[in-house]
């Protein structure tokens, strides 16, 4: 059978995206090698929260296949695979070129191979150098392929497909038209431009989130040192100040924010500058069991509830989690750690269980229904009596980092309701 296009990776960037092209009546062929994805979808299920997804594979016809071969049996053909790096700031390219060695016998004249996942500068160039030397195509009048990068936040795929600019980057002559024609059936604008310039673009885009975020993280470490409150000094920052806009602090992580500053860091003028933005996310979770140590004492034997395990506010996604993080810094202190997230899929307890008789309370997922009265009403009422709460999210407005579960009951807004902080 022919497909107008086939989507090999159907994880959380690619099923979404092929459910999107089959929802506006392409011939669709999802390819994954996980046997448990694979097996959710033929059976009608979403293998991860999206919202509004299950209902587009409801009415959505899609083929489903392990061999990444069959991709070649589309028109288009969009890579969304992962893309790691080495521990020594080195970029691995070698899922991608696995992809390629299995599809490079099957490759014909007219199809186009589009880069989804955000990659390294020159990836593009690399992918249509190597298929050129060992098919003897010629990138951009036979053959097309480009960076077409993913800028969609998690859970608003559906939302963002449709509105967000779609960035292409093409290689040779026609390239960015062939593949801009693809995507042009979800109505976004498209923006056309050279592939290093959109493989920059995407990375530089998470880097900058990464970057404006280490920003209060750090404030908030200074602010601890100085005897300053941060969420003061934010509405300091910003209060009727045309040049503010501090963000505010919390856990900064997920997959992309996490290694995709390493994509400009392996070749770097200023190396050390983003890893040094690195250093400062990833010392949250130490920062936050220093003071809990520095308030509480030994944490030895003593009750600690985590609450969340996602990386993300209102999502099913732990993949590079700060809170894992979070909880083997508190194992490694001997605490006795207690888990509740509603969202993921990992088994964690339920709040009132989590919470009881805790010592403290750390939110490491700012989840719309942790952000309510009835979460810190299950706090003040089933911690212990001196219970420290730990608050990098500010969820209750009470403006304190680290309180006391009674003293933050107290300055938590007037009107506090069951229905999430905004």
């Amino acid at each position: 059978m022919a497909y107008d296009v086939s989507v090999i990776g159907c994880g959380r960037v690619g099923l979404p995206l092929a459910l999107s092209f089959a929802d506006r009546g392409l011939r669709v062929l999802g390819v994954d090698k996980s046997p448990e994805i694979l097996g959710a979808v033929r059976a009608g299920r979403m293998p991860f929260d999206e919202p509004g997804a299950p209902g587009v594979l409801a009415r959505t016809q899609v083929d489903w296949t392990d061999r990444v071969a069959d991709a070649a049996l589309a028109d288009h053909i969009v890579i969304t695979l992962g893309t790691p790096t080495f521990s020594h700031i080195e970029i691995d390219l070698s899922d991608i070129r696995t992809v390629l060695d299995d599809l490079l016998p099957h490759l014909r004249a007219g199809q186009s191979l589009t880069l989804r996942s955000t990659i390294a500068p020159r990836t593009t160039e690399f992918v249509a150098g190597y298929v050129a030397k060992h098919r003897g195509f010629d990138i951009g009048t036979e053959l097309f392929v480009a960076h077409c990068p993913e800028r969609i936040a998690a859970g608003c795929f559906f939302e963002e497909i449709v509105s967000l600019p779609c960035i292409v980057g093409g290689v040779g002559e026609r390239s960015g038209a062939v593949v801009g024609a693809l995507f042009e059936v979800f109505g976004a604008p498209i923006v056309q431009t050279t592939p290093v310039q959109a493989e920059l673009a995407k990375i530089w885009t998470n880097i900058l989130r990464y970057a404006t975020f280490a920003l209060p993280n750090l404030l908030m470490m200074d602010c601890e040192q100085y005897g300053a409150n941060v969420f003061d000094v934010i509405e300091l920052i910003n209060h009727d100040y045309p040049r503010g806009g501090m963000a505010q602090p919390g856990f900064t992580a997920g997959t992309c924010l996490r290694k995709d500053f390493a994509f400009s860091e392996e070749r770097s003028h200023a190396p050390g500058m983003l890893l040094a933005v690195s250093r400062v996310n990833e010392s949250v979770p130490l920062f936050l069991v220093e003071g809990l140590t520095r308030r509480l004492g030994s944490l030895s034997g003593r009750k600690v509830a985590v609450l969340g395990l996602a990386f993300k506010s209102g999502t099913d996604d732990e993949r590079d989690s700060l809170a894992h993080k979070l909880v083997r810094l508190l194992e490694r202190e001997l605490a006795d750690v207690a888990i509740h997230d509603p969202h993921v899929p990992t088994p964690t307890l339920e709040l009132d269980e989590a919470v009881a008789g805790a010592d403290a309370v750390v939110v490491a997922t700012n989840h719309p229904g942790f952000r309510t009265h009835a979460t810190l009403q299950a706090i003040t009422d089933g911690a212990a009596v001196d219970a420290l709460v730990v608050d990098p999210w500010n969820c209750w407005g009470a403006g304190q980092v680290f309180a006391y579960a009674r003293e933050l009951a107290a300055m938590a807004p007037a009107g506090l309701s069951d229905a999430p902080l905004s």
